[in-house]
Order: C-alpha cells, then structure tokens, then sequence
C-alpha cells in the first residue's frame, strides 16, 4: 500500500498490511475467536466490582456505605480520565511497532496481580486503612484493564476492512460477552462462599477469577497479530486534545457516542434497578438473579440474529430497530404500578433480546467510523477513537446508576438495615419503576435521533476498503453536513 502523499511520515511504517489484497481478506475462524475471547476477560472485569465490591467494602471491612460508594467512584473517574491518552499512546506505539500488542499483554499480566491485591486487605488494618488500600488497588486494576480494552476497541477496524465482517466480528464478541457474564455473576459469589470465612472467600474468589481474566486478555492480545492495516495515528497531541480533534473532524463518531452514551445510561439505570425492583415491587430480593438473566442471556440467541438481519438491512438500519424494541419493552415496565407480576420477565427479555443488538451493532459501526476518518483525513487515530469510546461508555453506566439513586432521592426512599421491617412510601415505589421503565424508554428514544441521522452506509465503507486496495491516494468526498 502507498503512503498517501499528504500524510507525514513518522519514525515507524505509515501503514503495515499483509500481503493479501486488503478489500479481498475474509477473517478466519481463528482471527474472530481469538479476538471474541478477550470479551471473556472483559465481561469478569465488568461484572464482579460490581456485583460484589461495595459490599466486599461494608460488610467484610466495615467501611461505610457512603465511603465505599466514593472509593469505587475514584476508580471510575480515573478510568475516564486516563482512557484518551491510553489511546494516544497506543496508536503512537502502534504506528512505530506496527501492533498493538504491547500494551494489551502489559494490561493482561498486571490485572490479575492488582485484582487479587484488591480482595487481599491484611487483618487488622483500621476502616479508613482498608478503605485506601482497596481504592488504590482497584484504581490500579482498572488501570490495568484500560491497557487492555482501549486499543482492544481499536483492533477491527485493523482486523479486517470488510463491511459484513464487521459485524460478525462483534456479534462473535457480544456473545463470548453474555456467556462471560453469565458465568462471573454465577461463579463468583459461589467461588466466595468456598472460603472459611468472608475475607478468605473474596480472596479465593479473586484469585481463581484473576487468572482467568488474565488469561483470556493475554490469549486475546494475539489478535493484534491478525491485523491487516494498523490505522494509528503519528500526532504528538495529548490523549485529550487528540480526542477532541477527532470529535470535532468526524460526525459520524459524535452521533455515534451520543446513541451509545444515551443507551448506557438507559441500561445502566435499569440494572441500578434490578435488585429494588426485585425487593420492593416483586417481593422478592432473590427475583433479582431471574431478572439479571432475563435481561443478559437473551443476547446468546439474539446477537446472531442482529448480525445477520444487518448483513441484510445495514448496520445503522438494523441498530434503530433494536433500539426501537427496547423503548418498546421498557415502557411496559411502567405498568409494575399497578400490576406487578411474573410477566415483568418477559418485559424484560424483550429488553434484553434488543440489548443485544445495542451492543453488538454498535460495536461493529466503529470500526467503519475509524475507516471513516482515516479515509477522509489521512489521520487514522483508532487508538484515540477507542479510548474517547471507553470513555464515554464508563461515564454513560456510572451516570446511569447516579441518576437512578437522584431518582430514589426525589422519591423520598428510605434505607434501612432491616428491609423485612421497612416499608417504602407510594412515591418512591413510582420513582424506582419510573428509573426501571419511563426514564431508561425516554433515553433510549432520545438516542433514536443521533442514529437517524449517521452517516455512513455499507457503500461508503466498501469504498473505502477498494480504494486502499488500489490506491489510497483518490481524494474523498466531502463528509455530510
């Protein structure tokens, strides 16, 4: 491939492809699963903080409530802040080394170490002692992970420059994903309980689950090996200043995030809301496990199903589709007021089966929004794409769960340490279903503008994909106001 003449050289290759033909390379079996695998990691890193670290932090070490909410917070906010310029540095190593792999193995051997570091607080440590040794820790791991997931999200736009590819590229990982969480959400609190006491079990816990998820993303890292093209860019801008550029130059990517930051906090409220759902509308604290299910494993069916429809339809045609289900199904949640009952899993299945095709389809656009611009600009900057979309899709679930407890808030709920003994008044009963149906509905409606309006459509990629076949230097047409 040649150099385009108006893009400046740097001190490695401009663009590294193999020697197949570019626009003539079909992913191999082995390309999607060792790429898919990673999600397995992903899906274990995104699950179990969740799922049991706050209360790791109150009921284990006795940390406040209000102080182990600050102390995951931390982790969060440092996660954003740090996601460009991990993006920056990894299309720089990228576009000198001519892979990505680097960073992602350094990700995927410190994980585990920093994960496990932060379920081993030493007996004895006062309160707000634990509380700092397990912020550090989970900031490092977090850290870690962030190695890892940025250029992760940047590899299929340098896998393989095929439109339908894509997608099953994604749909492959989404899968890989739904199973992954299955799985952590079921093993580790079982894996928990096999300890003599609590501190133990969290300890056994984090380290059988560490070494899978570090093994997965060091498995996954090889992926970066199959790339065609590595799309990285040579600027000496910060991770922020560079993310900004690439916002400002590509409205594809700006409507994009916006649906997918939309969305994220359309399910991040939902599942905020699960476990209130559960005790104080179906009676139940344990129906929160069969609606997590109902609204997760959908996605094993589900995802192939979108992949194909969008082979079929386009990508953004059927990712309004999905989105469209999910206002759909979300607003029948609104009718727990009055009738709460085993129909809400069905509701949410529905939900769930949509989610699927939230996350896949997405996921799968991206890779032709980073074509996109290094088509347009001769700037390719996947790195940076990647960590501005980690970015956004942290800050879009942390907010989720924010605007949920605001929600509860201006309901007037009340906590207790004793939910056998408590009752809860009608208006906050109405606000945690509004968090669970009419909010996550609006939001999701909301997102249907930005996708209605994207750019890109299957010709324009395989465009793309020819003409860096043939010769990159054709000028592109003007992006659409």
């Amino acid at each position: 491939m040649r150099r385009h003449p108006d893009r400046p050289a740097a001190d490695g290759p401009d663009d590294r492809v193999s020697p197949a033909t570019v626009a003539g390379t079909t992913l191999s079996r082995g390309a999607v699963a060792r790429y898919a695998i990673g999600s397995l990691g992903t899906a274990g890193f995104s699950t179990l903080p969740g799922l049991v670290l706050v209360y790791y932090l109150t009921d284990t070490l006795g940390v406040a409530a209000i102080l182990a909410g600050l102390t995951v917070a931390i982790a969060k906010v440092v996660d954003v802040l740090i996601d460009p310029a991990i993006g920056a540095f990894s299309d720089r190593d990228a576009h000198r080394h001519g892979t990505r792999r680097r960073l992602m193995l350094v990700g995927g051997l410190a994980l585990p170490v920093f994960f496990v570091l932060t379920f081993a607080v030493p007996t004895g440590l006062p309160t707000a002692a634990a509380a700092g040794w397990v912020m550090v820790a989970f900031v490092l791991t977090a850290a870690a992970f962030s190695l890892f997931q940025v250029p992760y999200i940047a590899l299929p736009a340098e896998l393989t420059h095929r439109y339908d590819d894509r997608t099953r590229l994604l749909t492959t990982r989404v899968v890989v994903l739904t199973v992954g969480i299955l799985a952590f959400g079921a093993g580790g609190p079982a894996l928990r309980d096999l300890g003599s006491d609590s501190a133990s079990g969290y300890l056994v816990m984090a380290v059988v689950t560490g070494l899978v998820i570090g093994a997965a993303l060091v498995v996954s890292s090889a992926s970066a090996r199959d790339v065609v093209t590595v799309v990285g860019s040579a600027t000496t801008d910060s991770g922020y200043r560079a993310g900004l550029a690439v916002l400002r130059r590509s409205r594809a990517l700006r409507l994009l995030l916006t649906a997918f930051v939309l969305q994220g906090l359309a399910t991040g409220m939902m599942l905020a809301g699960g476990q209130y759902i559960a005790t104080w509308v179906l009676d139940s604290e344990g129906a929160v496990s069969f609606l997590f299910a109902a609204l997760i494993a959908p996605a094993l069916v589900f995802a192939p199903i979108w992949g194909r429809l969008a082979r079929r339809y386009g990508k953004e045609v059927v990712f309004g589709w999905a989105t469209a289900v999910f206002v759909l199904a979300a607003l029948s949640l609104v009718a727990l007021r009055w009738a709460p009952g085993g129909w809400v899993y069905v509701s949410v299945a529905v939900a769930g089966a949509a989610y699927a095709g939230m996350q896949a389809l997405p996921l799968a656009m991206l890779p032709d929004v980073i074509s996109d611009d290094d088509a347009r600009h001769r700037r390719g900057a996947a790195g940076v794409v990647g960590g501005v979309w980690t970015a956004g899709e942290t800050t879009g679930m942390a907010c989720g769960a924010v605007g949920f407890t605001l929600l509860l808030t201006a309901g007037g709920y009340l906590s207790s340490a004793d939910t056998a003994d408590a009752t809860q008044p009608g208006t906050a009963v109405t606000a945690m279903i509004a968090g669970f149906s009419v909010v996550p509905a609006v939001l999701a409606a909301i997102s249907l503008i930005a996708i209605r309006r994207y750019p890109l459509r299957r010709s324009t990629i395989d465009d793309w994909s020819a003409r860096r076949s043939t010769d990159v230097s054709v000028p592109a047409p003007e992006e659409d106001a």
